[in-house]
């Protein structure tokens, strides 16, 4: 399908440019008038363009979406008319360009869940499996409200990680800049001073001096191997499968982040493998999704053993145990799920205490960074006034009055 760049017109007399797939130009007016917009000119593309600045489809995006939906199939209001109303209130244009796109894919005989496949980018694999379990169920309302449920303890997630990962790195940013302002400004004026006081230097001081003049000489290759080491890390896990594994490894035995990492992780997989064997999919397509939900790929390998051993006749408790990568905890709750034919529920409870888990360390983690920053800068501070005090106490206390 060809893409149009175009401009067209909104009701309250603005331009919009855009870019729109559409068959041809009366494809794309149509499409434009169910977007409220007027179409004024337009050009074919010969290749796909990206828009530059174009805002993405958010979660916060999502979660309006499924409230939405969940809404109007409450009221029983039909899908196409509750995307309709959805479209027609939307102020996100690339949303909105989607749900267009939706609404003329159903009425082309497809089911939601297909419509919504399309859009992978914005709709992942578990998504779209859940909305096809739920029309297949009756229950699309209650899968909405899910996954609207389970977005929002994304976020919250992935704002408490955020959280625990930008303190830090300011942090750190802070003491790096200090240092660099000690060792290539402050040091050597002190250091002069010391020199002509003559004497011998301690060892101490000695080795002040030479760092200094390590800042000094090459603090351009400091700053820039860092970023060097960082760009030439992402070029190794690219090109290599066995890397990526081995640093998904790493970062689950990361002293104080790995716990809660490991934590996270069985967190959202308890979380979404609740809500889609609450939703009718079958345990080992839950597994199979799951693997794309875990984000790292020692637990999805632990994932596909489990599938693999249930599919060959063992029950879900072994499967999950065998693997060496899910607590006590989990396995036990599994075993209580499996036994009362209440999975779901059992692993609603992981997910509930790992969630609560997740907040209390990472208020630990960060209770633990500042005295241990602030201890380090106190170090280092301490370290550059001995080594430049010390020899001028020396000097003082050998004068004869």
């Amino acid at each position: 399908m060809p893409q149009f760049i175009y401009r067209a017109m909104d009701a309250a007399g603005q331009v919009v440019p855009g870019n729109m797939d559409a068959l041809n130009v009366p494809d794309l007016e149509l499409r434009l008038g169910r977007m409220q917009l007027d179409l004024i000119d337009c050009r074919e593309s010969r290749q796909k363009v990206v828009a530059v600045g174009r805002k993405p489809v958010r979660r916060s995006d999502l979660i309006n979406f499924c409230f939405h939906m969940e809404q109007m199939a409450n009221a029983g209001v039909p899908i196409l008319e509750g995307l309709a109303d959805l479209r027609d209130s939307m102020d996100h244009a690339r949303f909105r360009e989607i749900i267009t796109d939706l609404i003329e894919s159903i009425e082309g005989g497809l089911q939601l869940s297909d419509a919504l496949a399309a859009y992978p980018e914005v709709f992942d694999l578990t998504f779209t499996s859940l909305i096809r379990a739920g029309e297949a169920s009756g229950k699309v309302n209650e899968v909405f409200r899910n996954l609207a449920d389970s977005l929002r303890w994304q976020d919250e997630l992935a704002a408490q990680t955020k959280k625990m990962a930008t303190y830090p790195a300011v942090v750190a940013t802070v003491v790096i800049a200090v240092t660099f302002f000690l060792m290539i400004y402050l040091v050597p004026q002190l250091t002069s001073f010391i020199k002509n006081q003559g004497g011998e230097l301690p060892l101490h001081t000695r080795v002040l001096i030479a760092v200094s003049n390590v800042f000094i000489a090459y603090w351009y290759l400091l700053l820039a191997a860092p970023v060097l080491a960082w760009f030439g890390l992402r070029h190794w896990l690219r090109r290599s499968e066995a890397a990526r594994y081995a640093a998904d490894a790493f970062k689950l035995r990361v002293w104080l982040i790995g716990p809660v990492l490991h934590k996270i992780i069985l967190a959202r997989f308890a979380t979404f493998f609740a809500l889609m064997y609450a939703s009718g999919i079958t345990i080992l397509e839950c597994i199979r999704l799951s693997e794309g939900i875990a984000g790292n790929r020692v637990v999805a390998a632990a994932l596909r053993r489990a599938g693999q051993q249930i599919s060959d006749g063992q029950s879900v408790t072994q499967a999950f145990q065998s693997t060496g990568i899910f607590p006590p905890l989990v396995v036990r709750m599994l075993k209580v799920g499996e036994a009362t034919g209440a999975l779901d529920g059992a692993l609603r409870n992981v997910s509930y205490f790992y969630n609560r888990e997740v907040k209390e360390q990472i208020e630990k983690v960060q209770a633990m960074i500042e005295p241990a920053m602030t201890v380090i800068l106190g170090l280092l501070l301490g370290w550059i006034m001995l080594s430049v005090l010390g020899p001028i106490y020396d000097t003082i206390s050998n004068i004869r009055i």
